[in-house]
C-alpha cells in the first residue's frame, strides 16, 4: 500500500469551496481512502489523507477525468502546498 498525507493551505475565504471540490472527486481506481479535513487552528488549512493499492495506482489517478476537473476548478484557490508525506500503511479500521 502507499499513503499520502498533505496540507494545503487555500486562498483565503475559499477553504470551504476547495475542500469541496476535493471531497468531490469520485472515480479514483486503486484509492482505498481518499479523506479531506479541515484543521481546526488554521481556517485556510485542509489536510487531506490517502490511501492507495500502490505508487503507481496514485500516479496513474492524476491522469483520470475527474482528477483532472478537480485540479482545474481547484489550482486558482490553492495558495501553497505546505507539506506532503508519504507514508507506507500497514493497517487499520476501514484497511484491509
Amino acid at each position: 500500500m502507499y499513503g499520502l498525507i498533505s496540507r494545503i493551505t487555500a486562498v483565503k475565504d475559499r477553504r470551504d469551496e476547495l475542500a469541496a471540490i476535493l471531497a468531490g472527486i469520485s472515480e479514483m481506481p486503486g484509492c482505498l481512502s481518499y479523506i479531506v479535513a479541515l484543521e481546526d487552528s488554521d481556517s485556510r488549512a485542509i489536510w487531506v489523507s490517502e490511501v492507495w493499492e500502490s505508487a503507481e495506482a496514485h500516479s496513474a489517478s492524476l491522469g483520470t477525468r475527474a482528477v483532472q476537473e478537480a485540479i482545474e476548478q481547484g489550482r486558482p484557490l490553492i495558495e501553497r502546498f505546505d507539506q506532503r508525506i508519504e507514508t507506507k500503511p500497514t493497517g487499520g479500521i476501514g484497511l484491509t
